[in-house]
Parts: structure tokens; C-alpha cells; sequence
């Protein structure tokens, strides 16, 4: 059954209330006609309709909508099946108030397994937003508690909605569904997310591409199968080393390099702007004989989420560790060494990058065993259950050991997930030409010191991307090119999706503000504004680099974005343990 479109379209005139347009017939009315989208079959009798009033939202992503106003809008659920599957997915939409609307969509990411269910973090830039259920209730479901139907049975059908098709599907239905409410053709359509929220936004552009105007995607959890086994790696190597450090000792590994390398940089604020300075020019041992002392406390380690999510991120852990005394040993540094100098197999053919020298070791962290008085291995979850459910294929939430684990078999987990979700999760598509052609434009950020997925990740996408899209091109030529439509920055000091609270550097804080101005008014950024939120540069806006520039400080007051060749090697890799190319 079909319903008029110039009810729609009548109730949203220029003087419409959220009341004239927020009923079950105009959205009826707005909704594309079955077969209009290839593949989905609308069902217009579930469709619902209500009005909410003086509410706050979740807000965008990383971005600053979380502003404590509150909204009115229309709050609507549309359902859908795959044609003649006999599925059934739920979507629910935020519609403002038609004298708030500014013919804008916007799609918020999620993180760890999870995607948003929140539809309302559009509201603050006048945008209509969605959520989906990706059909199999994404609302109250965690992605890794359904990738199994049994050991052994993956649950195809969710993997490819998580991966990349349910965000797509919503958000085509969502544009149509817009453009029929407010009775306006005109639509900007934007995304923002980070982590595997980032992930998301990046497997919008490789696949749903021509859908989106601008899409900020933060510290994105591609190259999934690498990265996943990769929060395995640092307790591969206590294992194999045999040695587990106090996470006291850790830590003071980790100070002692920020304050031995902050200066590298040109200016001294606790913030390691030039990691690769740090790598190129300090030597850990130097560190070995200083002292360390910690008070006892009750830690989070990080999940495969944000770090300053409301909610425990999946994946994480509380534990107790006891007061920690003594002086930094060279096993502890051998150990930091061997994680900051990435995966390599037992042929010395590097398999994975890792993380930059300076960031926190969290997935190193170490269990105080009480009834031994000792540290033990502490395998996180983050990669713990990855290499359970996803490539041993047995419905366990995490590893119980690392016996008989060498880095080969790191090694051979990666290279199983890494071709055995190559189309869906993997999300590495390096080719993004209909993206780019049809005018959408790429904002990527990534914290230099992030503990969770490495900078480097970012960097190496980047520049898959520059060798796809322009193989012929000089490097000038190249990164002007790029420069159109998609950059790419490195935040200095900042950890995962956040400020990082061992380094008081910058942070953006107006992502969406900076793509609008681009999309909509064609004020393409050259550099990113960022903001120091803590230490003795509260305050302070820094205008950061895009890469493949790098900041140098000149004094206190400014830096300059600097070439520097060997900076930029220093981020470069190539994954000879592989024998297909790993974008």
C-alpha cells in the first residue's frame, strides 16, 4: 500500500509544527516505494510515530553535540526485510523539528562490537539521524555475542550487517525518508564516529560511498584481523620472555620515554609531539636501574572501545594491584622493546606494526596472583575472544592460556581472520573512487600515543590509498590530489578517541563543525584545530599538521609542519609475513 507524497510534503511547509509533520501517515507517505531500494522491502504498517519533547541527546561521536540542551523531535521506527529472505531489521530515526531542520543526515558511529543506538546525536547540527537493530537487535546486542550461532557456525547474515551493510541500508532508507518528511530534495549527509565506530565510518566510504558527503572517522579498527590478534601480542611476548612485569614498572618505562623525548620535539610540555623522533633517537636501556613506586589501587585496563566511554568498554577488566617498589629491570625493558618493535615471525619477517614508543602498555598489563605474591599473565579480552570466537570458531569469551602460543602462531590467527573476513570485517579497501567522484570528503584522525590501535594502522591506510588512487602521480601531485577530498592528521600525545591523561597535548573538538564549513560552504581545512583541555597549555589551540607533515616547535608559542623524510620511513611497513599485500 502507498500513501500520498503531498501529504507529506503539504504538512512540511515552511510554517509546519513538529505536531502537522510527526504522524504515522507522513511518515508512511515519505517512505521510498519498494523497489526503489535494490534488495529491501519496506513494511509500511510498522511504522511509528511520536513526538519527544525538551530531551538531551547522546550526542555526535568525538565531537562537541553533547551541549546540554535539550530538543524536540519526532522519533520514528521503520522496519524492513531483505526481499525474500523473510529477516526483519528495525531502524529508529530522530527527525527535528521542521524549524530546526538544515537538510542535513547524520550517522554516528559506535565502538568495540557495538554499533550506535542512538539516533538523536544529529539533533544539535538541525540533522535527522538513525540507529539500526542490523537485525539481530544491535540495540541490546553486542555484535561477538551472535557471530556465532555454535561452535563452529558463524552467523554470516549479522557479520556482514555489522561489518558494513546495516549502516548503509539505514542510511540509504534514511535520506529518502528525510527528503519525504521535511518536502525538501536537498540533503547533506554526514557520518562521524571513532574506534570501530571509525572502522564504520571508513567501511561506509569504501562501500556505500556515493551515499556520503563528509565522513570523520577517528583511530578506525581496520585491518580487523591484525588488529584484533595484535592485543594478544604483548602477552605473547611476557610468555615467551618469561617475564612479567610489575605494571608499576611499566609505567615508569613508559614516564621515563615521555620525559626523555618531550623535548625532541622543540618544546617541553609533557607531550611527545615526534614519536618518531623519540624511535629514531632514545634507547630504553637507558632506563634500566631507575627507581619506581606505585600505591596500591583498583585499575580499569582498556577495552576495545573509548577511553572515556560512559560505559566500561567491551573488553575491559578491573583488577587490584598491591604497592609496587623497586628499579626498572632489563627484562621489563626487553619486554617494553619487544612490543613497542611490533610482530615479527620466527624468519624475522615483520607481520604487524604496533604501538608508538611513549604510548601506554595496556594490554601489557600483568595480574597480582595474592596467594603467590606474584605477577601473572593477564590475557585481555580484546584479543583473548577474537582469536576464540572469530578464528578458532568456539564460542569462549576469552583464551585461558598462551601454552604452546609462539609469535608464528600469532602469525597464522592473523592470516586466518585475515582471509576469512576479508569482504566484511577486514575493511582495508584501499580504491575509494566513488567516494571521491561523487565529491565526498574524508577527515581522519588518529592519536599519536593511542594504546589501543597504533597510529601507524592509520598512517599505513593512507598511504594504501595514495598508491591505489594515484600510482603515476609524483608525491607533490599525489598530496595535492588527496588534499581535495580526503586528510588525514595525527593528534600529538592523545590516547585512544581522547586526550591522553600521561600527556596533556590537543585534542579536536570541532570535527563536524570543520567538515559542514567544508562540505557545505567549500572552506577546505589545511590544518585541524585542536585544544589543550589539561597541564600548563590549558587553553591553548593548536592548529595540527596533515600528514605527511610533521610539527616542529619554534619556542613556546609556535611549531612549524615540517617534511621529514626519515620521520616518515619510520612510519613505513611493509608485511612480508603475508603473501597477499596487506592494505
Amino acid at each position: 500500500m502507498r500513501y500520498s507524497r503531498a501529504v507529506a510534503v503539504l504538512a512540511a511547509g515552511a510554517n509546519a509544527s513538529l505536531t502537522d509533520v510527526c504522524t504515522k501517515s507522513n511518515v508512511q507517505s515519505a517512505l521510498p516505494a519498494n523497489g526503489t531500494l535494490l534488495g529491501i522491502s519496506l513494511i509500511p504498517s510498522a511504522v511509528t510515530a511520536g513526538t519527544v519533547y525538551n530531551a538531551s541527546t547522546g550526542g555526535g561521536m568525538m565531537s562537541s553535540s553533547s551541549d546540554g540542551e535539550t530538543y524536540n523531535y519526532c522519533n520514528v521506527t521503520v522496519t524492513y526485510t531483505h526481499t525474500g529472505k523473510g529477516d526483519k531489521v528495525v531502524v529508529k530515526y530522530a527527525f527535528p523539528e521542521p524549524a530546526d531542520y538544515k537538510n542535513r543526515f547524520y550517522v554516528a558511529g559506535g565502538g568495540g562490537f557495538s554499533l550506535s543506538s542512538d539516533a538523536t546525536g544529529g539533533l544539535p547540527y538541525g540533522a535527522a539521524g538513525g540507529a539500526t537493530d542490523a537485525g539481530y537487535d544491535a540495540f541490546s546486542n553486542s555484535y561477538d555475542d551472535v557471530v556465532l550461532y555454535g561452535n563452529g557456525s558463524i552467523n554470516w547474515d549479522a557479520t556482514y550487517m555489522f561489518a558494513y551493510q546495516a549502516l548503509g541500508e539505514m542510511t540509504q532508507i534514511g535520506k529518502h525518508l528525510s527528503k519525504g518528511f521535511y518536502g525538501s530534495d536537498k540533503l547533506y549527509t554526514y557520518y562521524e564516529g571513532c574506534s570501530d565506530g571509525g572502522r564504520e565510518g571508513m567501511s561506509q566510504v569504501q562501500r556505500w560511498g556515493e551515499e556520503y558527503d563528509g565522513v570523520i572517522a577517528g583511530a578506525p579498527a581496520f585491518r580487523f584481523a591484525q588488529q584484533q590478534v595484535h592485543h594478544v601480542y604483548s602477552s605473547a611476548v611476557e610468555k615467551t620472555l618469561d617475564y612479567y612485569p610489575p605494571p608499576c614498572e611499566l609505567k615508569k618505562i613508559v614516564n621515563a620515554t615521555i620525559a626523555a623525548c618531550d623535548p625532541l620535539d622543540g618544546r617541553t610540555d609533557g607531550v611527545v609531539s615526534r614519536t618518531d623522533l623519540c624511535m629514531l633517537n632514545f634507547n630504553l636501556t637507558s632506563i634500566i636501574g631507575a627507581p619506581y613506586s606505585c600505591a596500591a589501587e583498583t585499575s580499569t585496563s582498556l577495552g576495545f572501545g573509548f577511553s572515556q566511554r560512559k560505559r566500561q568498554a567491551a573488553g575491559s577488566s578491573t583488577s587490584y594491584q598491591p604497592a609496587q617498589n623497586g628499579t626498572v629491570s632489563a627484562q621489563g625493558v626487553a619486554v617494553a622493546q619487544a612490543i613497542y618493535d611490533g610482530l615479527h615471525n620466527s624468519q624475522g619477517d615483520r607481520a604487524y606494526l604496533s604501538w608508538q614508543i611513549a604510548s601506554e602498555l595496556s594490554d601489557a598489563t600483568t595480574e597480582y596472583n595474592s596467594d603467590t605474591g606474584k605477577w601473572e599473565l593477564s590475557i585481555p579480552s580484546t584479543g583473548g575472544e577474537y582469536v576464540t570466537k572469530f578464528v578458532q570458531l568456539l564460542d569462549l569469551d576469552n583464551l585461558s592460556d598462551l601454552n604452546n602460543v609462539t609469535y608464528d602462531t600469532l602469525v597464522d590467527w592473523m592470516n586466518t581472520g585475515f582471509i576469512r573476513y576479508l569482504d566484511s570485517l577486514q575493511t582495508t579497501l584501499p580504491d575509494l573512487t566513488p567516494f571521491q567522484q561523487a565529491g565526498g570528503k574524508l577527515l581522519h584522525y588518529h592519536g599519536e600515543s593511542d594504546p589501543s590501535i597504533p597510529a601507524a594502522s592509520s598512517v599505513h591506510y593512507w598511504q594504501a590509498v595514495r598508491s591505489a588512487m594515484y600510482p603515476d602521480s609524483s608525491d607533490e601531485e599525489a598530496l595535492a590530489a588527496l588534499q581535495d577530498w580526503y586528510q588525514f592528521y595525527l593528534v600529538p600525545g592523545a590516547a585512544h578517541c581522547g586526550s591522553n591523561s600521561l600527556q596533556p597535548g590537543p585534542y579536536p573538538q570541532n570535527n563536524m563543525d570543520v567538515m559542514i564549513d567544508w562540505v557545505e560552504n567549500g572552506v577546505r581545512p589545511s590544518r585541524l584545530n585542536a585544544t589543550v583541555s589539561s597541564g600548563d597549555y590549558a587553553g591553548e589551540t593548536q592548529m595540527l599538521c596533515q600528514w605527511p607533515k610533521r610539527p616542529l616547535w619554534r619556542g613556546n608559542s609556535s611549531f612549524a609542519c615540517v617534511d621529514d623524510e626519515k620521520s616518515i620511513d619510520s612510519w613505513t611497513y611493509e608485511f612480508n609475513a603475508f603473501k597477499m599485500p596487506v592494505y
